[in-house]
């Protein structure tokens, strides 16, 4: 992992040798926790439309953090990502798993077709979490889960690869014993390694952390 000075240094750095995951180092400044308050749902992800988050009021900490988070978004946007500010109460778990549960609380890399790269911010509440490369297994090469998966699977031998693509199983890692699991700073924009066909480096693993019990979490992300 790397630490960046600014966002022209956060997207215009490459990823290369065992870097594939950077972070532009900033302070936050701001009441975002009255953001939440404010936008209170019940729904477990609530995504926040621009409109909806200006036209909230605001105390002067409540509006800094506010017209931070809107440079952010217009930021992403210049280069031409697609933004979305959630605020998380809890996602769903995979809770009827087949062998290993694929949900986004499971350390996993994101895949695109094209050249791309993951970004996201935590703004309140738990900070998403990253691990090492070297720190995990990919499941689906461990002898015990490529068992079961086989025992799962009905079609032609030829076609189990593709039916470990298709369900995401082969996304999806274990850490190994004593892994070293970093948190993310909080306020912090993290760009992360994607796998797509262009890439130097191997993809970042990742995960969404427990959420603290009664506390939600604001998280930018795209």
């Amino acid at each position: 992992m790397l630490r960046v000075k600014s966002f022209d240094e956060l997207i215009q750095t490459p990823f290369e040798g065992g870097t594939n995951a950077m972070g532009w180092e900033r302070s936050l400044q701001g009441d975002f926790q009255e953001l939440v308050n404010k936008l209170a749902s019940e729904e477990n992800i609530h995504v926040v439309e621009l409109e909806e988050l200006r036209e909230l009021q605001l105390s002067h900490a409540g509006n800094m953090a506010r017209e931070l988070i809107l440079s952010d978004m217009k930021r992403l946007k210049d280069i031409g990502a697609d933004p979305s500010l959630n605020i998380i109460t809890h996602y769903e778990k995979d809770e009827e798993f087949v062998v290993f549960p694929t949900d986004v609380y499971s350390f996993h890399v994101d895949r695109s077709p094209i050249p791309t790269s993951t970004f996201l911010c935590t703004y309140f509440g738990a900070t998403s979490e990253i691990l090492p490369n070297a720190d995990a297994d990919q499941k689906i090469q461990m002898p015990e889960f490529r068992e079961a998966l086989r025992q799962v699977y009905d079609g032609n031998p030829s076609g189990f690869d593709d039916f470990l693509k298709e369900h995401f199983f082969d996304l999806h890692y274990q850490p190994k014993e004593g892994a070293q699991v970093i948190s993310l700073p909080l306020g912090q924009i993290w760009r992360l390694a994607v796998d797509h066909p262009e890439s130097a480096v191997l993809p970042c693993l990742h995960r969404a952390p427990l959420e603290k019990p009664g506390e939600k979490r604001l998280l930018l992300i795209c």
